[in-house]
């Protein structure tokens, strides 16, 4: 299992180049962010090119598949955003779906897949893989449309395009449907990224109920080869957070 270190989470007071920099010395080669227009895109590839650190992924700028009225404006923000991926060598991006408009699910539902393959001509011209991300409703995202991962795979296997896949955060589908293991490796083929933080609370992942070892060595054993992002707010000050994780989860 591939490590990434989602910026935002740990190094909110330092620029970003700067906290590649940390990451390396941490000894991770992975990171990733969201909000790429507030990156300085020069200082960031500099960075990456000196350390040899993966910028794993970024999120698109807009966040509405379940409305077909926003579709144009959500393809335009992919090409924008796939744009700019290409500059820093970034090779996924996240979309959340958007929230429950009301209609029937079956119709939000179709919308979505009609939204993701409007965009495969754009995934295909950067060579990008756009992950969509089901969330929880019960304590982060009420509201929001694509709880479960169950469905997350329904939409991938409609659209079936290799450059279309799942994020799956451990964290959010513990809160909504548990299953993990099962759930991760009987649909490797949709799952293109992970998230993990500790469940209650989305800290460390030492403090909640599941045990991340087990969950990894089982994805380890099925054969996933991507990363898992640690996006959870840390109790621990950011750097110490970090190398007990390494203590916990890296030493053999």
């Amino acid at each position: 299992m591939r490590i990434c270190i989602p910026i935002p989470c740990f190094f909110r007071d330092v620029p970003f180049e700067d906290a590649i920099y940390k990451v390396k010395e941490l000894g991770f080669d992975a990171i990733e962010t969201y909000n790429w227009k507030a990156l300085n895109f020069d200082a960031v590839k500099k960075a990456l090119d000196e350390t040899g650190v993966e910028l794993i992924s970024m999120c698109t700028t807009e966040f509405n598949l379940t409305d077909p009225s926003f579709r144009e404006k959500w393809v335009a923000g992919l090409e924008e955003s796939c744009e700019a991926a290409s500059k820093l060598g970034v090779k996924h991006l996240i979309t959340q779906v958007g929230a429950d408009t009301g209609a029937p699910r079956e119709e939000q539902h179709a919308s979505i897949v009609s939204g993701l393959s409007a965009g495969i001509p754009i995934l295909e011209k950067y060579g990008v893989t756009i992950m969509i991300e089901p969330l929880n409703t019960y304590v982060n995202h009420p509201g929001y449309y694509l709880w479960s991962s169950i469905e997350g795979f329904e939409i991938i296997r409609e659209v079936n395009h290799p450059l279309v896949k799942v994020i799956y955060d451990i964290y959010h589908q513990q809160v909504m449907e548990g299953n993990i293991i099962t759930n991760i490796t009987n649909n490797l083929d949709c799952i293109a990224h992970m998230h993990a933080a500790g469940h209650p609370g989305r800290h460390e992942l030492q403090y909640g109920e599941n045990d991340y070892k087990v969950i990894w060595e089982a994805c380890d054993k099925a054969g996933y080869t991507g990363c898992c992002g640690l996006e959870y707010s840390p109790l621990l000050p950011a750097l110490e957070s970090l190398e007990e994780f390494k203590r916990i989860y890296m030493n053999k």
